[in-house]
Formats: structure tokens, sequence, C-alpha cells
């Protein structure tokens, strides 16, 4: 393990996360990216189209395709924002209430069994290590300093 570094265990565990909910989506003709736009939606008022995109961190044109994807397959519809008039707003359908549903189960899922196998403390170290490399990319600590790493 000291051999790794942080950004490999990163990238690694993320892919391993993300490979096990496509799989557990494809059984049902979806992918995780569908899912995750499904929870990202409000399920009752909709949720502005320009604001998906970073609640999802997404690219524009990866949201692009997985909401025409989503349309087709019927899980949402775009409605004019009656609070502007230029916005669209996306709605969730019937259908997409209910895998929706579905999704949040799968991600409760996954929550519950990593807490049943994780102690609080080792939890909450890791959120805080995820909290302050976030905090430190976000501020710009990371490739600005004016001094070379030794």
């Amino acid at each position: 393990m000291k051999d790794k570094t942080i950004d490999y265990v990163l990238r690694t565990t993320w892919l391993a996360v993300n490979k096990m909910y496509n799989e557990e989506a494809a059984q049902f003709g979806t992918t995780m990216a569908t899912g995750f736009a499904l929870l990202s939606i409000d399920p009752e008022n909709g949720t502005p189209s320009t604001s998906l995109g970073p609640k999802m961190g997404m690219e524009a044109t990866s949201l692009s395709r997985t909401l025409k994807s989503m349309e087709e397959k019927g899980l949402i519809e775009r409605k004019p924002n009656p609070e502007d008039g230029r916005g669209v707003l996306i709605h969730l359908t019937d259908f997409g209430r209910e895998k929706r549903s579905y999704s949040r189960e799968k991600v409760l899922m996954f929550n519950e069994v990593i807490r049943k196998n994780v102690s609080i403390e080792e939890l909450n170290n890791f959120y805080k290590v995820t909290e302050i490399i976030n905090n430190m990319i976000s501020n710009k600590q990371i490739y600005n300093q004016k001094e070379p790493i030794k």
C-alpha cells in the first residue's frame, strides 16, 4: 500500500465504484450517469438544465447526451421555466420517479454495506481527507506552489 500514490488509490477506487454501479444499471438497460442524473433532479419541482451539469460534475456535452437518452427512454421531460422564459426545467416522468427510487435504493444499499464494514472513525477520517483534498484543489493549492516539492 505504501508504494501507491494518493491519486492512484482515489482513481482505482472510483473506477471500481463506477464499474459496480454500471454493471448494476446495465441489468436494467441504463447507466450510472443516468442513475446519478435521476438522483440530481428535484422530483417535485424539476431542476434547471443549466444547474444539472455543475451539480453532477459533468461537462455540458456529456450531460446533453445523457439527458437526450433519458428523454428518449421516457424518464424525463423538458418544460419551460416559468421564472425564466429562456430556461428549461428538467422534470421526472412517473417512469423516471420509479427509476429514481431504484437508483436511490442502490446508493443507500452501497452506503449501508460500507458503514457496516468500516468504523465511524475510519469513515470520518475518509471524509476529512477527501474534504481537504477537494478544498486544496478548489483553492488551487496543488500546482500553484512557488517552490518545487522536494
